[in-house]
């Protein structure tokens, strides 16, 4: 029958047809895949991040090792010695763990370079701890400090020097009067040294010797007297570099005060410009070596280069060390007309022009004690 036959085709065609209440389809199989991958991502990051903070905790140990620094450790930098090569250094020592990370830490800090010389370290520093002491630079060699004060003789100069307990004052002493060691200011011919050694605070050192010591005292001397402006002498204040010197040993030799040191050398100018005897006492005790000396007629009247209350003109050398501020008051005089200055007090002096003036002050400096 017809009938018969359309069901059965409907029944034959039934399986190919999607039925009107079918189950949803399956997920495709790439977004399985995705998910498979975002897993291994998660896994390889978790594996990173753990591998971080190891590295993070492996540098940390490196850069600031556990327990308390060891024993001290002598460490010597020679000259040219690269950043780099100090690393290996100090990791070879047993000052710090790792070479490398010490390098990458310097860099990372913008520490260095450093100098060379001696350190003392300590095993097993912290690499921060370990830059600081390189930034400070090499520990300073055993030294003794000489104190030379201004005023003095190079004999007494000498004296000071025979403290100091590697050195020998009288070596010293035979080397400063040889002439073998002179300043850029000494006249030709000249073998004194006197006022031509700085007076100064220096650090000797172990392996200094006497002939070292010297030298730097007359260098430290040439160096303030070229900054005092002493090589210009002759058109500054109309005398040489070397008479300036003598000039500024005279200031320092009378001055207590600071105040005083530029009209004292106005002084001394104008006595040499009109030919006056300059009548500074210091030439004498100078001349005799005695600073308790008695400057009694006889003394006043012997015949030498340095009675200063007979000749006119300076005395042939300095008569003192005199330090920076004597050197410029030498080379600055206060403009004046004095010519005459005695004690008003303790320690400032009274200056005049006017000879009766100055023996009025004079005897009244006498009558407080202040002079004898």
């Amino acid at each position: 029958m017809l009938f018969d036959q359309e069901e059965g085709a409907a029944a034959a065609d039934g399986p190919q047809a999607a039925p009107q209440h079918a189950e949803p389809a399956p997920a495709p199989k790439r977004k399985r895949r995705f998910g498979r991958w975002l897993v291994a991502f998660a896994v390889v990051l978790a594996v990173l991040l753990i591998a971080a903070a190891a590295g993070a905790l492996w540098v940390r140990g490196k850069i600031d090792p556990s327990g308390p620094p060891g024993e001290d450790v002598a460490v010597n930098i020679e000259l040219g010695t690269t950043t780099a090569a100090i690393a290996d250094i100090l990791a070879n020592s047993g000052v710090i763990s790792d070479a490398e990370v010490f390098r990458w830490y310097v860099r990372f800090k913008g520490a260095g370079p450093f100098d060379a010389g001696g350190y003392t370290l300590q095993e097993n520093m912290a690499m921060g701890d370990a830059i600081a002491v390189l930034d400070e630079g090499p520990a300073l060699p055993p030294a003794e400090f000489l104190t030379v004060r201004e005023g003095l003789w190079v004999r007494e100069v000498a004296e000071s020097v025979g403290q100091v307990e590697h050195l020998d004052g009288s070596v010293f002493l035979d080397l400063a009067t040889s002439g073998q060691h002179l300043s850029k200011y000494s006249p030709p011919g000249s073998t004194s040294l006197e006022g031509l050694l700085f007076p100064d605070t220096y650090r000797i050192e172990t392996d200094q010797d006497e002939v070292e010591v010297l030298r730097w005292m007359i260098d430290t001397m040439d160096q303030a007297a070229d900054a005092a402006g002493v090589a210009d002498a002759e058109a500054r204040v109309g005398v040489s570099p070397y008479e300036a010197i003598i000039v500024a040993s005279l200031i320092e030799a009378e001055a207590k005060v600071d105040a005083d040191r530029a009209k004292i050398a106005r002084v001394v100018y104008n006595r040499l410009e009109q030919g006056i005897p300059i009548g500074i006492d210091a030439t004498f005790y100078f001349f005799h070596q005695d600073r308790q000396l008695v400057l009694n007629t006889a003394r006043l009247e012997e015949p030498s280069a340095y009675n200063s209350r007979q000749n006119q003109g300076l005395p042939p050398t300095p008569v003192a060390m005199p330090g920076r501020a004597s050197l410029e008051a030498a080379m600055n005089p206060e403009p004046g007309t004095w010519l005459y200055y005695v004690l008003q007090d303790a320690d400032t002096h009274f200056f005049t022009d006017d000879y009766n003036e100055f023996l009025r002050a004079k005897n009244e400096a006498e009558a407080n004690g202040l002079i004898p």
